[in-house]
């Protein structure tokens, strides 16, 4: 018999995720914690957003949070494009680097 060990994140009593990963199971439990910062932070602005909207929004924020924090320090997103046209580089320079070293 084996024995699994499980981590539930857990909010007012809804279990929101579980995971064999306590690692995993802390980062979802933080992320929860920053968008309910959030929700409380956008409900005290003057914008007129249902309560929905507004726990939709803070939950993107939070789990975008890496993005935001670039954006929020006056950096730029990438365009989806940019990322792409990258990787394929990438792969050839590795290829090229690759058949270098084999010769």
């Amino acid at each position: 018999m084996a024995v699994i060990v499980k981590y539930v994140v857990e909010r007012n009593g809804v279990e929101k995720m579980t995971s064999t990963s306590k690692k995993e199971a802390d980062a979802y439990d933080k992320m929860l914690d920053v968008a309910e910062g959030l929700t409380d932070f956008i409900s005290t602005s003057s914008l007129e957003i249902d309560d929905r909207l507004t726990e939709e929004l803070a939950l993107y924020l939070a789990q975008n949070s890496t993005s935001l924090q670039h954006i929020l320090k006056g950096g730029k997103l990438k365009a989806p494009e940019e990322k792409e046209q990258k990787a394929p580089k990438a792969k050839k320079a590795a290829k090229n680097t690759s058949e270098k070293e084999a010769a």
